[in-house]
């Protein structure tokens, strides 16, 4: 009797197990009978996270983790009329970054220009109150000043002549107000040329596919080793990213450093004429060489171009459905070099400093000479 009651026992627990149990009869799939498996809908990596950065991956963690802390959020206040003709104030914000532990702050021109009041605010959301120290308008550049109480970190400038098209870049800055953005890309192309909002025409400019949006002006554009090597400043259109952005190229602002550490102030040559690119059959047209050349079109009285004896247009004739300026002195070559583009004279003089010496050949009245100019001095307020 007691083995039976004992067998009994076993029969039923067993009974109990597998009706319980993962099979097709048990509770569960008599509730969902779709389902087939107890196997998770999803999968993980099969190794830990931090091992799967990629090389690159940890550049750019790198790089922002030491970059970052240096990139600040700028505000503006600018005082304008409504209808009723009363001072209405309205902010404006952009990006700089910080250039020395003492906070001197490089950024755009267009970011502060116009401004009364220009706060800073770090990355730890510290605020101070800044004042402009230098600028330069015809490249969009400011140097701002804050007082910190403490020493800062800051970003160190690179060489901007040596960049290649195809080239890792990576932007920090604060796109409509969301501080502290990463974005990353590649050097499009080089030596662009864009107008300003004033309408300036900026050269030489570095083009980015790295996301550039509004609030990233005056923000840092930086190689893989971390250093900056131009300033976000303009994208394409009046809208958001679409992949085509411009940077101001760094060396362009060291010139405007280095000359403010020693005089105190910073004032970029002037030639003191207009010019427009001229070749090939236009050039014939013109009797002037086929190869090429800038045809100054004006020149300022009183210019350095002026003293040099150089000369401007003397008609107008009409070639085509363009009207263009003749008479001048056609430019051929700038210190020995032939002039093969439009900005090859920009980017000369954004080499050289009020004083210095410039060789130009030109063609006037079908032979060649060589002209000697003495730059002088462009004027440049707060």
């Amino acid at each position: 009797m007691r083995l039976r009651i004992l067998i009994l026992a076993t029969l039923l627990v067993a009974a109990f197990v597998y009706i319980t149990s993962d099979t097709p009869w048990s509770a569960g799939r008599l509730l969902n009978p779709m389902r087939t498996s107890a196997e998770p809908l999803w999968s993980g990596p099969d190794s830990a996270a931090s091992a799967g950065l990629g090389a690159d991956e940890r550049d750019n963690i790198e790089i922002y983790r030491n970059a970052h802390r240096a990139v600040v959020h700028i505000t503006s206040i600018v005082y304008s009329r409504n209808w009723f003709l009363e001072l209405v104030p309205q902010r404006g914000s952009g990006s700089g970054f910080l250039i020395d532990d003492s906070g001197r702050i490089l950024t755009n021109n267009h970011v502060i220009s116009g401004s009364h009041d220009l706060e800073v605010t770090l990355p730890d959301q510290t605020k101070y109150r800044a004042r402009l120290l230098v600028r330069d308008p015809g490249n969009d550049l400011a140097l701002l000043k804050i007082e910190p109480r403490n020493k800062l970190p800051f970003l160190r400038l690179g060489d901007s002549d040596s960049l290649q098209v195809g080239q890792k870049v990576l932007a920090i800055g604060n796109p409509f107000g969301l501080e502290g953005t990463l974005t990353t890309g590649i050097i499009s192309s080089l030596g662009r040329s864009l107008r300003d909002e004033s309408g300036r025409t900026l050269e030489e400019m570095i083009q980015t596919d790295a996301a550039i949006n509004p609030g990233n002006s005056g923000g840092p554009l930086l190689d893989s080793r971390g250093n900056v090597i131009g300033i976000n400043t303009a994208i394409y259109g009046p809208g958001s990213n679409i992949g085509i952005g411009f940077a101001l190229p760094i060396n362009r602002a060291k010139r405007m450093l280095d000359e403010y550490a020693v005089k105190g102030r910073f004032a970029p040559p002037r030639l003191g004429v207009a010019v427009m690119y001229v070749a090939g059959d236009l050039a014939e047209a013109l009797d002037l060489p086929r190869e090429g050349g800038l045809l100054i079109t004006e020149v300022e009285r009183g210019s350095a171009a002026d003293m040099a004896g150089l000369r401007g247009a003397r008609r107008l004739v009409i070639i085509g459905n363009y009207e263009i300026p003749v008479g001048g002195d056609f430019i051929i070559a700038i210190d020995g070099k032939p002039v093969q583009r439009r900005t090859d004279l920009t980017a000369v003089m954004n080499r050289k400093r009020p004083g210095d010496k410039m060789e130009l050949t030109i063609y006037r009245n079908g032979r060649t000479m060589k002209v000697q100019v003495t730059l002088g001095e462009s004027t440049t307020t707060l």
